[in-house]
């Protein structure tokens, strides 16, 4: 049977998803602890996880998804004394063998057509960069920069990104693979900052009603970017790229240039991994998952519809 597998990870640690030999990886670390759980021995096969998208190293994610196939009898391994269906007994047992920087948000059955991979409608990835003072406690997820830079600038050059293109100025495709992709949103946008009077207000509220607090996020800038899918490097070399824009270093009009004619060159290099986080993956109906991954397992043209 197929398993569906949400889950939410630190990348810190992390030498991307994708199992290496001789290194800590998001796939290996939860493929291992599927081995013992599953009790799976010498001679029969390995679990091995399938993703919506393969995250570089350093790279967070607050809603990865996967799927897994396992042997209903071999899945029935993992209930031992949990008074449960084999996938919640699985997600407890994952769950107390994964290190504090994984976490399983949900296991089910899979409905027929599922692939993790090929059925994903789109990938919704954040950048967050603060260009003032920035919360030492978020020194592992936010990019800090000399600031300020010119916010309506960066959303003038992300408004190139937006449709069908040739990512190739920003992106490496795999072997055999394309660059292209469909972005349908892309922009900046800062998070609010509560007004100081109103916080002053409510500290004189009485002591049963709870005091506006601010988000830790306060003040930052977040670049959310929504695309069908994405080629190696695209989201960091589209940031760093925007910095160059928000810096006044190059104009909106060069990163039009860079879309419409795709190349490599030093201007268009990524920003460090710990900034990005992948946030979401979204599927189509369940009636239309098989459809769906016969089609986006195509090679990609710009001639598509």
């Amino acid at each position: 049977m197929r398993l569906r597998i949400d889950l939410a990870y630190d990348g810190s640690d992390f030498h991307g998803w994708a199992r290496q030999p001789g290194m800590t990886t998001v796939q290996g670390s939860i493929e291992d602890a599927l081995t013992r759980v599953l009790r799976i021995g010498d001679g029969e096969p390995r679990p091995r996880l399938v993703v919506a998208g393969r995250t570089d190293a350093g790279v967070h994610a607050s809603h990865q998804v996967c799927h897994v196939d396992v042997d209903p009898d071999v899945l029935g391994r993992c209930v031992g004394h949990i008074a449960a269906d084999p996938p919640t007994a699985l997600l407890r047992r994952l769950d107390h063998l994964l290190p504090s920087s994984v976490r399983i948000r949900s296991v089910a059955p899979a409905p027929d057509g599922f692939d993790a991979r090929f059925s994903a409608l789109a990938r919704t990835y954040v950048y967050r960069l603060g260009d003032g003072v920035v919360d030492p406690r978020l020194r592992g997820f936010v990019l800090a920069v000399d600031g300020p830079v010119d916010v309506d600038a960066m959303n003038e050059a992300c408004g190139f990104m937006v449709g069908l293109h040739d990512f190739g100025s920003f992106a490496i495709a795999n072997p055999g693979g394309t660059t292209i992709r469909r972005v349908l949103a892309a922009g900046w946008s800062r998070v609010p900052v509560p007004d100081g009077t109103a916080l002053a207000a409510g500290s004189q509220t009485d002591v049963g009603d709870p005091l506006p607090v601010p988000s830790v996020e306060a003040g930052l800038l977040r670049f959310t970017i929504i695309a069908d899918a994405f080629a190696r490097n695209m989201v960091r070399s589209l940031v760093g790229a925007c910095l160059k824009v928000g810096r006044h270093d190059r104009t909106p009009e060069w990163m039009a240039g860079k879309i419409t004619v795709p190349l490599r060159e030093g201007f268009t290099g990524p920003a460090p991994a710990f900034g990005l986080t992948l946030e979401s993956v979204s599927y189509p109906p369940d009636e239309e998952l098989a459809a769906r991954a016969r089609a986006i397992r195509a090679r990609r043209t710009l001639r598509e519809s």
